[in-house]
């Protein structure tokens, strides 16, 4: 275990050490955010996943010369007379308008509205029945029939999530690269202004590694001062995010994650921000150090 060693070069007293902590809050801060957009996203992708069945939706709109019972009691006939329709599920109005209000919000459909009548189809493996196919079938002999295949969309969605997901990783290494850059300008800055400083400590024979010792303590210290301060406000935008969306009716909302291991990975920002800050401090510390005289 290194020996502490005491602090001789006057860091606390020049200017990158009243800039730097708030440079650090916004770095965790916008990580942070990142970071849980790459949660939310995942948690996204996966529950969209989970939801691919081999089922397709048959949506019948009502004509105005047409009986609807009458409509469905021949569409639940066709459905029977295709190859590979292993079961059909007539949907109950009431669950559509339930779908419907997941959007719009409870009581904002209208009593007048006309809604199309859902038939849940599931397809038997190895026949090879797509959406398109069974459309064809049916449209020849009932007017008005659409078939939604959930599964293309799913993919799509997800497909769109994961790209989403590594947009999001991206930014997240960005804002370390930048930490990084900022750590390597200011430790260099500080070397500049205390060259004498320095230059003295090495005439009294201190070592490379002591003086960069004082820097990588005063980067680590500025590292969680500053990611202390920017995971609090973090904390403060996502607990808003998450009240505001949970008074959204709507399946649009985020679902801001709340498993235990995510905050523990959240709340890990800062001090892998302080150790970056740190290391990245020591190497800049050493390798300027060692041009000098």
């Amino acid at each position: 275990m290194a020996r502490r060693s005491a602090a001789v070069v006057p860091l606390g007293r020049d200017a990158p050490s009243r800039f730097l902590p708030w440079i650090f809050a916004l770095m965790v801060y916008l990580a942070v955010l990142a970071l849980t957009g790459v949660l939310i996203l995942h948690a996204a992708v996966e529950r969209w996943q989970r939801g691919e069945v081999d089922t397709l939706t048959v949506q019948i709109m009502p004509l105005e010369n047409e009986s609807e019972e009458a409509r469905m009691a021949k569409l639940r006939s066709l459905l029977g007379d295709v190859e590979g329709v292993s079961g059909f599920r007539t949907v109950a109005q009431s669950e559509t308008i339930y779908l419907i209000e997941r959007w719009l919000g409870a009581g904002n459909v209208p009593s007048d509205l006309p809604l199309p009548r859902l038939v849940d189809v599931d397809i038997a493996p190895g026949y090879g029945l797509d959406a398109e196919t069974l459309a064809l079938r049916l449209q020849a002999s009932l007017a008005g029939v659409t078939v939604d295949d959930a599964k293309l969309w799913l993919d799509r969605l997800a497909d769109f999530g994961r790209s989403l997901e590594l947009l999001a990783v991206a930014v997240v290494i960005l804002i370390g690269l930048a930490t990084v850059a900022t750590v390597v300008f200011t430790t260099r800055m500080g070397i500049s202004i205390h060259r004498n400083v320095i230059e003295l400590l090495h005439l009294i024979g201190a070592r490379d590694g002591y003086v960069a010792v004082q820097f990588q303590r005063q980067a680590m210290i500025l590292g969680l001062r500053g990611g202390v301060l920017g995971i609090i406000f973090a904390v403060a935008t996502l607990y808003g995010l998450r009240h505001v969306a949970g008074r959204l009716e709507t399946p649009l909302a985020p679902d801001i994650p709340v498993a235990h291991w995510a905050w523990g990975l959240l709340a890990a920002v800062p001090v892998v921000t302080a150790v970056i800050a740190m290391v990245t401090a020591r190497l800049t510390a050493l390798r300027e150090l060692a041009k000098m005289p």
